[in-house]
């Protein structure tokens, strides 16, 4: 069903050469949206709500109303509710435990010790999540984004969604807490977000992912205000050796590959015939599944099994790949896991599968893809915090230094740095 490619032997473009879709059709377009919105704020959200979402909206609407929310609650699912609460729990915990590690520190600098230096750790004033729409609803992004702003501290929540028909995102927000949802998707929502409109207030950073629309928006208004990362199409890679189970394997990489069309599915092995039966049992595990026109699209895209002589070329080829999702299904796999360099999230043992991490177990689900794992890190509670530096110099500790500042000043030009201390050393 997929190629079956032996490393050091056989073409592996298909699988090194993945990297940030080519949408630049697209950028003409993304770029008026976000003008327009600028320009006439709530006038222009109105207008493409209607157009793009079919969503008629005005002032007295946009913002989810507590009569929506509790219909919402009305049609979801008590049992699924009840998930969604537990799900919370374990990802709070998690990442309650990251901002413990952000305290402000302060230690004894200079020639005397009486000068003070360090850091101090904010939370961000305000953040933007978007909830995408699209071929699937994410409940579960709302409590992969909001969750980590929470722990972070962050002032004030706002969500702004193009998908308020399903309740359970309504849920999902009631239950982290957002402060207030707006009906609005697409780049607009991203413009709205960045630039502040009649409804929608400026925000300090924007989370979460989206369609190309979205992403591109993203990276438009970067500068503006901050982002988490963008994102493209989803990702899996599997490292297996002999011992793993094939219908297991198949089943991981089949999570990923009902995404959608462009998503990534690579199982890396050192077994021949454990590539040989997860390729049948991929065919015979997508005939079963609902999502199985995109399942195979996306496996005939960027399917792929390839062969590795040792664990070690295994390990070799995920850090070259720098996947989004990387599970370890093989004999020592915590030894293994701990020798990889490149990955969203590592994924240890068969008991560890990938959904796992989109739903359930702490860390949030949204990751580096196209490779930049190699550079870049999971949303977390950091993402919500900035780092202020702290300076305090005692009059003796200046002294001494001055004429080293000054010098360094006058090297560069700037005559008006080197005065500002010089007239600290003439008084």
């Amino acid at each position: 069903m997929v190629p079956i490619l032996r490393y050091g032997v056989d073409d592996m473009n298909r699988v090194f050469s993945r990297t940030q879709l080519d949408n630049s059709e697209y950028i003409d377009t993304v770029n008026a949206i976000i003008a327009e919105v600028r320009k006439r704020g709530d006038e222009a959200l109105f207008e493409y709500a209607l157009k793009f979402d079919k969503q008629d909206i005005n002032a007295q609407n946009i913002l989810v109303s507590q009569e929506e929310i509790d219909r919402a609650y009305s049609l979801v699912d008590k049992e699924l509710i009840e998930s969604i609460r537990k799900a919370k729990a374990s990802i709070l915990a998690y990442h309650s435990r990251q901002r413990d590690k952000f305290a402000n520190e302060f230690f004894s600098s200079g020639s005397n010790g009486k000068s003070k230096l360090g850091w101090i750790y904010r939370p961000l004033s305000r953040v933007g999540l978007y909830i995408p729409g699209g071929k699937a609803s994410y409940p579960s992004t709302v409590l992969m984004t909001a969750l980590p702003a929470k722990a972070a501290g962050v002032g004030e929540i706002v969500v702004t969604t193009p998908n308020i028909n399903n309740p359970a995102i309504l849920v999902a927000c009631k239950e982290c807490g957002i402060d207030k949802i707006y009906k609005v998707g697409g780049a607009q929502a991203i413009a709205s977000m960045a630039y502040g409109t009649q409804s929608i207030p400026r925000v300090d950073l924007i989370a979460g992912p989206g369609n190309v629309f979205v992403t591109l928006a993203k990276k438009q208004v970067f500068g503006h205000v901050a982002i988490d990362m963008i994102a493209g199409p989803s990702e899996i890679l599997v490292i297996a050796d002999d011992s793993a189970n094939p219908v297991l394997l198949a089943g991981d990489l089949l999570s990923q590959a009902e995404h959608d069309e462009q998503a990534a599915s690579i199982l890396v092995t050192t077994s021949e015939r454990i590539a040989k039966e997860v390729d049948k049992e991929l065919a015979r595990q997508t005939a079963l599944l609902s999502r199985k026109a995109i399942i195979e699209k996306s496996l005939a895209t960027n399917g792929t099994i390839i062969v590795a002589k040792d664990m070690e070329e295994a390990i070799a080829i995920a850090d070259k790949v720098a996947p989004e999702h990387l599970e370890v299904c093989a004999k020592s796999a915590d030894k293994i896991a701990l020798k990889l360099t490149n990955a969203g999230a590592i994924f240890v043992g068969n008991y560890s599968p990938e959904p796992l991490g989109d739903y359930f177990a702490g860390p949030s689900h949204v990751l580096p893809t196209s490779g930049s794992a190699r550079y870049s890190s999971v949303l977390s509670v950091d993402t919500f915090m900035k780092k202020i530096s702290y300076i305090e110099y005692d009059k003796d500790d200046l002294m001494s230094i001055g004429d080293d500042v000054i010098r360094l000043a006058q090297s560069e030009g700037f005559t008006a740095h080197a005065n500002t201390i010089q007239l600290r050393k003439n008084k």
